[in-house]
């Protein structure tokens, strides 16, 4: 691995932990049609593309979703089983991040929407009274904000543009393979993060921490 100086973080799975299949469980328990057949880690139907890339809105998203499963489920059914894949921040993650910051440049990037990233960030304050995860980063990068999402290339080539990193310095970590796959595509360093391991123990083998 070529000396790395910058190093771009996924957010679901690498930092917050996730558990899709809890929200998957979540919408089968309304829905007559496997969840699953629209939404997974490895693919999902279009509209959760356009929800992530923020080009419907979430009401829109909503409405469109109860109609997807073919349930007349309220807002906030949908939304408490949407949202119910976020758990938690572990201390040692953020204390990993704050240390990283002084000897790297390090970069968020998150195929996320609007709805959870309200989630989040209440998750964030509730555990550790932070309003955002900006102070470990010198930016962060939201699908939904910037109207792209991995894996395509467009998405790694603005963040490697914008703050002028060269590829081949830089590491990315992600737990999602087609991710990987749309990285080194542009010549990132990237190296999938195991389900079953934490992102210390990767960095600590990459010896990047």
């Amino acid at each position: 691995m070529t000396k790395i100086k910058n190093i771009i973080f996924d957010l679901g799975g690498v930092i917050i932990n996730l558990d899709i299949p809890l929200t998957i469980k979540e919408f089968n328990q309304f829905t007559h049609q496997p969840f699953e057949k629209l939404y997974n880690q490895l693919q999902q139907n279009e509209l959760f593309d356009l929800f992530d890339k923020g080009l419907v809105s979430e009401q829109t998203f909503f409405k469109q979703l109860n109609n997807l499963i073919g349930e007349q489920a309220s807002t906030q059914q949908l939304m408490n089983a949407w949202n119910a894949m976020l758990l938690d921040f572990p201390l040692h993650r953020l204390q990993l991040l704050q240390s990283l910051k002084p000897k790297y440049r390090t970069f968020l990037l998150s195929n996320t929407n609007e709805t959870h990233i309200t989630a989040f960030e209440n998750i964030l304050w509730q555990e550790h009274q932070l309003k955002s995860l900006d102070t470990f980063f010198e930016k962060s990068y939201y699908s939904c904000r910037i109207g792209m999402r991995k894996p395509e290339i467009d998405i790694f080539q603005r963040v490697v543009q914008e703050n002028n990193l060269i590829p081949q310095e830089t590491l990315f970590i992600d737990d999602s393979p087609q991710h990987i796959e749309g990285a080194i595509k542009i010549g990132l360093q990237a190296v999938l993060l195991d389900k079953h391991k934490d992102i210390s123990t990767l960095l600590k083998e990459l010896e990047i921490y």
